[in-house]
């Protein structure tokens, strides 16, 4: 039990002792209270008895009171509200925050993504350059070997069928197992070329 304070105060010109375990200050206010209050009403009823005074500034406290009980019971409702409100938006920041982390994330592997395709982009462009000139090497040695097999059976043609030597025949079947072969590399080389080329165009898409 706290120490108790004994205040003399003077409601409606009369002077009573309060006891209390409220403060002295506390004991003034409450006094000065509930004297204003009768003199308020007192100035709107000027013939009203003590009596008839003390019951309309009780219920005039009264009022005061549950009025004051009632914004406070507002207030709470609204600090409760708040309160939810508040945690509501510290969820979605929360989630926010979250979602922002996913993002960067995966901004990231998707830059890294990137840089690996252009990598192999650039790796598969260099193999189609050094393909594509093989292609073309190829390609003019087939020509000149059609070539010397063309002049070869135009000579052949000129001379008589018993009068062929066995070293021309050899040649010339050489020459035609080097064309098979260049022909055959050539078509490796032209369908290794349409693969790449395809290769390329679908890296070209995705990046």
């Amino acid at each position: 039990m706290g120490e108790v304070n004994r205040v003399t105060v003077k409601i409606a010109g009369k002077e009573y002792t309060i006891s209390g375990e409220m403060s002295r200050d506390h004991i003034m206010r409450v006094a000065d209270y509930v004297d204003g209050k009768i003199k308020e009403i007192g100035k709107m009823l000027p013939n009203a008895t003590s009596v008839s005074l003390a019951t309309l500034t009780a219920v005039n406290a009264a009022d005061d009171y549950f009025t004051v009980l009632e914004e406070t019971r507002d207030l709470r409702n609204r600090c409760a509200q708040l309160e939810k409100d508040s945690a509501h938006y510290v969820q979605l920041w929360d989630e926010a925050k979250k979602n922002f982390l996913q993002y960067k994330e995966n901004a990231q592997s998707s830059l890294e993504h990137r840089e690996q395709l252009q990598k192999l982009f650039n790796d598969k462009t260099v193999e189609y350059s050094r393909l594509s000139d093989a292609y073309e090497e190829l390609k003019k040695q087939n020509q000149e070997l059609r070539a010397q097999n063309e002049e070869m059976n135009q000579k052949l043609q000129a001379q008589e069928v018993s009068g062929v030597s066995s070293e021309s025949a050899e040649l010339i079947s050489q020459l035609e197992n080097k064309c098979k072969d260049i022909e055959s590399s050539f078509f490796d080389l032209q369908m290794e070329n349409i693969r790449l080329k395809g290769e390329l165009d679908q890296f070209r898409k995705n990046l």
